[in-house]
């Protein structure tokens, strides 16, 4: 099995993942994606054999719509999240607008705003499709998460890699998945 299928059974596996990306799909908005340590988290807890646990701080909810950059309509679509899960903290970000942020030139896409985020293993994110499909956004592929590798994205090697280094340690990630090692890149 390819690790893109195996990330798509992991999650069709794990109930309360695979309930929550139906209940993002059903808002139907453009290019929209959960991303981050809701699918890190899930395959690292799998190759430690670890249970799966239910997704911890933010359930990060990633669209993209060009013609909506307003921080506003991503907290409207927190509210309906909230209403439809109220146990889950809904973080929804439109990646149309997160490169103002972000100080980096505009993205063309939720797989583009990727790119820019800080470790390669995080930058991954699912949705159910058409006919309950599992879709797997991995524009820096899945070699490092099925590899327990941390490396930092090409944006995140030199000013911005202090960043990359405190999120590794305020986030306990070798605590809590002792297998993890450090890339030499």
């Amino acid at each position: 099995m390819n690790n893109q299928s195996c990330l798509c059974a992991i999650l069709r596996t794990d109930p309360v993942r695979w309930h929550l990306l139906g209940v993002v799909a059903a808002l139907g908005l453009p290019d929209c994606w959960i991303g981050a340590g809701f699918v890190r988290n899930a395959v690292w807890d799998h190759l430690h054999q670890q249970p799966a646990a239910p997704p911890g701080g933010d359930v990060d909810v990633i669209w993209y719509d060009r013609t909506c950059p307003e921080a506003e309509q991503d907290r409207t679509i927190e509210a309906r999240l909230q209403t439809l899960e109220p146990s889950i903290h809904w973080s929804v970000k439109n990646q149309a607008r997160m490169h103002h942020r972000n100080g980096d030139a505009p993205y063309t896409c939720t797989s583009d705003a990727m790119r820019y985020w800080p470790e390669t293993a995080t930058a991954v994110a699912a949705r159910r499709g058409e006919a309950d499909m599992c879709e797997i956004a991995a524009p820096l592929g899945l070699d490092d998460l099925f590899g327990l590798t941390l490396r930092p994205t090409a944006h995140f090697h030199a000013e911005r890699r202090p960043m990359y280094e405190e999120r590794i340690k305020s986030k306990g990630w070798l605590e809590n998945w002792p297998l993890l090692r450090h890339a030499d890149a």
